[in-house]
């Protein structure tokens, strides 16, 4: 009698409990939901951004609106406040989120069509013709091979062509926009226009490619990582057939 009276016992308590459980867990369960669709303010995009506007012009691009707290990215933004001076590192489209991590210090935007200059080089601008930044195919990331043609002024009748540098980083071109004509299957249509094309060198190479550009003329052949290196012998026109 008293083995079934402590079982009752030990039952009532047990279930006792288990409900006290159960409705604390319902309880704060609730309290999280709740808390999930607590509205929070949040910086949202209203008309295309480019990259590289300041965050005082941003403001005609956007519009504070409340959001559940869940729908919120990690790093968005709740206002404009305090971010004078900066500017968006890439394109925003309407709809998104402005999340912090877009706007950055003008010092270390990455401008569309460039890449990044490593940190102990600096960047130097040649303007060349079409055939000589291979058809103008040569774009910022590809690795190329300077080559410079020069007459020496006592053998006006004899010049040379030698490899100045191989491996070089081009960091940004800019050209005229391609033509619209139509042209035969795997052909484009001619270049029409020179290219300013940027690299990243160290001072005394960049001195070297600015004197060739004053003396004699430059020529970029498309490079790729396993791009034999060259030994940079000169060719002469003396020396062409031999």
């Amino acid at each position: 009698m008293k083995s079934r009276l402590l079982g009752g016992i030990t039952a009532l308590v047990l279930a006792i409990v288990g409900t006290i459980m159960l409705v604390n867990y319902v309880s704060h369960a609730d309290r999280r939901a709740q808390a999930s669709l607590d509205p929070v303010d949040v910086v949202i995009i209203e008309s295309a951004v480019p990259a590289g506007t300041t965050a005082e012009e941003l403001k005609s691009h956007v519009q504070v609106r409340s959001i559940p707290g869940a729908a919120k990215a990690a790093d968005a933004l709740s206002s404009l406040t305090g971010l004078e001076g900066q500017v968006t590192s890439v394109t925003l489209e309407p709809g998104e989120q402005l999340l912090a991590s877009r706007l950055v210090d003008p010092s270390q935007q990455i401008l569309p069509g460039t890449v990044e200059v490593p940190a102990d080089m600096q960047e130097v601008t040649v303007l060349l013709p079409p055939e000589g930044v291979v058809g103008g195919t040569v774009r910022a990331g590809d690795v190329v091979g300077v080559f410079v043609t020069y007459t020496d002024p006592a053998k006006s009748d004899v010049s040379a062509t030698r490899l100045l540098f191989d491996k070089v980083l081009v960091t940004a071109v800019q050209q005229a926009p391609p033509s619209t004509e139509q042209t035969p299957d795997g052909t484009s249509a001619i270049p029409s226009g020179s290219s300013f094309v940027t690299f990243a060198r160290n001072a005394t190479d960049s001195a070297k490619i600015i004197l060739s550009t004053r003396s004699g003329n430059i020529w970029l052949t498309k490079q790729t990582a396993k791009t034999p290196t060259s030994d940079g012998t000169p060719v002469t026109t003396a020396g062409i057939f031999q």
